[in-house]
This record gives C-alpha cells, sequence and structure tokens, in this order.
C-alpha cells in the first residue's frame, strides 16, 4: 500500500516537472562573457563617451556581488534611456574564465561582464582608480567624458543606485 502511494507520489512529481519544463517560459541566454586586456577595456570605456557608465566590479565568490547584480540590471533597464549603460567586469581568475562562464550562464544568463585577463586585479581597475583597494563589490559612476564622479564600495539596494545615478544626471 504505502509503496504504490510512493510510486504515485513520484508519477505526479514526473508529471508536473514535464509540464512546468514545456509550459514555463526559458529565459534565453543573452548575456555574455569575454576575456578583456587593457587595451580592450580601454576601448570599451571609450566606446561609451557620451553615457553615464555604471561600471560594476564583481566576482563570482563575492556574495554580497551576486545580490546586487539582478539590481544592476534593473537599474540599467529602467535608465538606458537616459543613457545609462552597465558595464561590469569580472575580479575572478582570468583561469577561470570556462567557470566563470558556466556561473553566469546559470544564474544571471542576461547579464553581459568583462573578465580581466591578467593575474593582477588592479591592472584594469587602474584605468579608472589608481589607488582602488580591491574591496567588492565596487561600482564607479563614469561621466559622459569618462571621467569618474563617484566611488561606491560595498553592496548597494537598487534604490540607494537609483538615487545616486539619477543624482549624477542632473
Amino acid at each position: 500500500m504505502f509503496a504504490l502511494a510512493g510510486r504515485l507520489r513520484y508519477r505526479r512529481l514526473i508529471a508536473l516537472l514535464i509540464f512546468a519544463a514545456t509550459t514555463l517560459p526559458v529565459s534565453a541566454d543573452t548575456g555574455s562573457l569575454e576575456l578583456v586586456t587593457r587595451d580592450r577595456f580601454t576601448q570599451v570605456l571609450a566606446a561609451e563617451r557620451g553615457k553615464t557608465v555604471v561600471l560594476n566590479l564583481w566576482a563570482t565568490w563575492c556574495v554580497p556581488c551576486l545580490r546586487e547584480i539582478p539590481d544592476l540590471m534593473r537599474l540599467e533597464d529602467e535608465l538606458q534611456e537616459n543613457g545609462v549603460v552597465l558595464v561590469a567586469l569580472g575580479m575572478d581568475d582570468p583561469n577561470d574564465f570556462a567557470r566563470v562562464d558556466a556561473f553566469r550562464t546559470q544564474h544571471f544568463p542576461e547579464f553581459s561582464s568583462y573578465l580581466r585577463d591578467s593575474p593582477d586585479m588592479d591592472s584594469l581597475v587602474s584605468i579608472v582608480d589608481p589607488v582602488w583597494n580591491e574591496l567588492l563589490p565596487t561600482t564607479y559612476l563614469l561621466d559622459p567624458d569618462g571621467d569618474v564622479i563617484r566611488r561606491i564600495q560595498g553592496k548597494q539596494s537598487f534604490e540607494d543606485f537609483y538615487d545616486l545615478v539619477v543624482e549624477a544626471l542632473e
């Protein structure tokens, strides 16, 4: 009797999983991860001139970083019409590219990011902040000329980011 009840629950679970897999929307992986050199990263930032850039430094091992990524993506969605763009730079070891990309794809499939190509964490960050203290997460607001107007360290809420960016736009 108990074996029959267990099999019925198992079959219901399988049926539910099949139903969910065939009817729930699946988010497409529209994001990307690119290993980036110092010269290439300089070009990336130069290409965003004329916009307000939210430059976020993150890593897969940084829990506060991971908690703020959805807020940063939402911020870009809500403010892109105002010329706001998110540029993310992963601080994981460049030798872990495949692992970082698999992590990004699994948890944030629409998130695009660059990954440093140098073992030196400061090599790319020094383009915008020569005295970065290697604290993650760190987010920089760059004005349309590419100059840093604010450094934000530690996890922030969506509302805090929104207020800081809107203030920068004024």
